[in-house]
């Protein structure tokens, strides 16, 4: 857990008088609850990896409207996991869906590798997939959603001038789920789990102060990082260090 809240400074400890003692009530909620958590569970039952030349395709899982990964989660993964030194052939969502126009929409996608064998049966269908030079893929479940809230804000205007007092809190679920394919041999090659909660707070006294957790993201950079070693490491790895969370 890494926490992205300011630090404690001195000089607002020591401040006197009522406006000190409120602000250091507003900042106590502030410093002990705004942040993320983030839980990881990767699950791999073969010891298939990603060679040269082939590539990695990120799809949302459409079938389960209320829970279709955003198309912002999937670009993130996809371009994240491209990047860098130990970065990974990815190829694009859309072209891919687009390759391989209608098998991959919403009404006629696979939803087990039995399914995907027989449409691989169909005539042409393997040949396209071997042309987009795709071995992996990657569908995707879940959302991110506002799970819980609290607190209010009360502004006002007078003679004297205008501001705003009280104390917002929010929290946010981000939880996916990633089962991988392995096209070559036709079965599931494993799923990665990702739980990551963000709690934002926001103090008001005279001016709002927004502390925003982005789970989203921090779920991106952990899933990414996760479906990184489970597409270079054989079976047996474990869950890694903690992404780097914000």
């Amino acid at each position: 857990m890494k926490l992205h809240c300011p630090p404690r400074r001195d000089s607002e400890t020591s401040v006197r008088g009522g406006s000190g003692r409120l602000l250091a009530l507003l900042a106590l909620p502030l410093l002990t609850s705004c942040g993320v958590t983030s839980r990881m569970e990767p699950y791999k039952q073969t010891d298939a990896v990603i060679n040269d030349g082939e590539q990695v395709v990120i799809l949302a899982r459409k079938h389960h409207a209320n829970r279709e990964a955003e198309q912002e989660f999937i670009d993130c993964i996809s371009e994240s996991l491209s990047k860098g030194r130990t970065g990974l052939e990815v190829h694009s969502s859309t072209a891919f869906e687009d390759m391989m126009y209608p098998w991959f929409e919403p009404s006629m996608a696979p939803l087990s590798t039995d399914d995907l064998a027989t449409l691989l049966e169909k005539p042409g269908v393997m040949d396209q997939v071997r042309d987009t030079g795709v071995r992996f893929l990657v569908w995707l479940d879940g959302s991110t959603e506002r799970v819980a809230s609290g607190g209010g804000i009360t502004c006002a205007a007078g003679v004297g001038g205008a501001g705003c007092m009280g104390l917002a809190w929010w929290e946010d679920d981000a939880r996916y789920d990633a089962t991988v394919w392995d096209i070559d041999e036709l079965s599931s090659a494993g799923t990665i789990h990702a739980d990551v909660k963000g709690r934002s707070v926001m103090p008001a006294l005279v001016i709002p102060l927004p502390f925003i957790a982005r789970p989203q993201a921090a779920a991106c950079r952990g899933m990414t990082e996760q479906i990184r070693q489970f597409l270079t490491t054989p079976e047996g790895y474990g869950a890694g260090p903690d992404p780097e969370l914000g």
